[in-house]
């Protein structure tokens, strides 16, 4: 007898996300996609239709739309993964970063409803929640921390704004943004890694297509007494040995540290450098990958019983 084939809809398919997501699951002999025309993926009740159809549904929309998406639902057995801010300090929703404890892995693997991670804070997350769990770093400890990001990762304006013929002189060089430290990711930065301070949080976009290095430096002091360097890799050695998520030693490249090294890759690379008084704690992954529609496929697998890397490109 042949396995179900588990019905999905990616609401919002046509945004950067969603379309990754659709390429990951178009292949797979494991999954019916539903689709709609054009004219009806703009008709609520169209959607309504087909969410409650479903047996998974991604929501790859903006913050209202998909508290929306959720408001319309009927079925109750519709196991909803998403892609937008709107539900990641939600407890009601299981945060998909499965990587971060068993606890975590299970709360995916049993929940109706689950929030995908945010680009910027999956890297700051991973490399700063085990330091909090573990006492290494203390809830109260004041933080800072860089993202340099692919152009990708502000979705199609931006990226018409960066490969359009009339592009302006501005977009040759990296840009800061979020100046007024309000960024979006802020909020569950601090609530998942348990942090009572936000970070100040300086994300730089750059010209090219994908990719994301997040960096927390740390001084040694910053860290609970008996602490240093090596207790850090120690425990990313210990807790990031799996297919997606993979502490590396001596992970530059001649003392040097690409952010687009993973472009196009689903997985991510947890490493410490520095020495005993300075640290710099480094995730590098791709923005569209582990960082958004790598990380929602993780999360289906998760939910379906699958292999974590079926469908992604490890």
């Amino acid at each position: 007898m042949a396995d179900k084939l588990h019905k999905i809809f990616i609401d919002g398919k046509e945004g950067t996300t969603g379309l990754r997501i659709y390429d990951r699951l178009s292949s797979r002999d494991d999954i019916e996609l539903l689709l709609l025309s054009d004219e009806d993926r703009k008709k609520p009740e169209c959607r309504k239709a087909m969410l409650d159809a479903a047996d998974v549904a991604f929501l790859c929309l903006p913050d209202a739309a998909a508290m929306e998406a959720v408001a319309m639902v009927s079925n109750e057995n519709l196991r909803i993964i998403d892609t937008s801010t709107a539900h990641r300090t939600n407890p009601e929703f299981a945060y998909g970063f499965p990587e971060l404890s068993p606890e975590y892995f299970e709360k995916v693997k049993t929940a109706k409803r689950v929030a995908v991670p945010g680009c910027h804070a999956s890297g700051f997350i991973a490399l700063v929640e085990p330091l909090v769990s573990k006492g290494i770093i203390s809830k109260d400890a004041k933080l800072c921390c860089h993202s340099l990001t692919g152009y990708s990762g502000g979705g199609k304006k931006m990226i018409a704004e960066y490969e359009g013929e009339e592009r302006r002189l501005a977009l040759d060089s990296p840009r800061q943004y979020a100046l007024g430290q309000t960024h979006k990711h802020l909020k569950e930065m601090s609530y998942i890694t348990g942090l009572e301070n936000a970070p100040i949080f300086c994300p730089i976009v750059a010209d090219y297509y994908s990719g994301m290095l997040v960096t927390v430096p740390v001084f040694a002091s910053q860290l609970e007494k008996g602490y240093g360097i090596d207790d850090i890799k120690a425990l990313y050695k210990e807790l990031y040995n799996g297919d997606i998520v993979r502490y590396r030693e001596a992970a530059d490249e001649d003392g040097m540290y690409s952010s687009n090294g993973l472009s196009g890759k689903d997985y991510m690379e947890v490493s410490a450098f520095g020495n005993e008084e300075r640290i710099i704690l480094c995730a590098r992954f791709d923005n569209l990958g582990k960082g958004a529609s790598g990380a929602a496929v993780e999360c289906l697998n998760i939910m379906l019983g699958k292999p974590l890397h079926t469908g992604l490109d490890i």
